[in-house]
């Protein structure tokens, strides 16, 4: 099994001024030798924020996260079977009046297909995706 890493961790490591290998080495070292990749939703969520920023050193500082994750880890496409997988949770939890946000839906529904858990620091609405490994960090 690997390991998805969901934004909410990887945000929360850029703020707290981490690297990209700080965050690495802290995830292995707690689950063991796996692959870790990310989605491309969450490449979404970080580059958003490095657009949002309010200085251009928050900015700069950002985007070179970015840029460090996308060479160090290796990111998933969101693609068709993807799209109809989240479709499908987003349908079964509506019918049950649940909604899951649309990120956490996305980034759920990428790790099912590959047999990867989710690692997240906000395990909330993950655990509402059913067969999904949640990994609360």
């Amino acid at each position: 099994m690997g390991l998805i890493l969901d934004s909410s961790i990887l945000i929360g490591a850029e703020r707290q001024g981490q690297s990209v290998t700080q965050v690495l080495e802290a995830v292995l070292n707690a689950f063991g030798n796996q692959e870790v990749a990310i989605p491309s939703v969450a490449l979404v969520e970080l580059a958003q924020g490095s657009y949002r920023a309010n200085t251009p050193e928050r900015q700069v500082r950002r985007q070179a996260f970015v840029d460090e994750l996308l060479a160090d880890v290796p990111g998933y496409p969101f693609t068709a079977q993807i799209a109809l997988l989240a479709g499908r949770f987003d349908g079964e939890q509506q019918a049950k009046g649940v909604k899951i946000p649309f990120q956490d839906l996305l980034i759920g529904a990428t790790a099912p297909g590959l047999s990867y858990a989710i690692v997240t620091g906000n395990p909330r609405h993950f655990q509402l995706i059913p067969k999904l490994t949640v990994i609360a960090f």
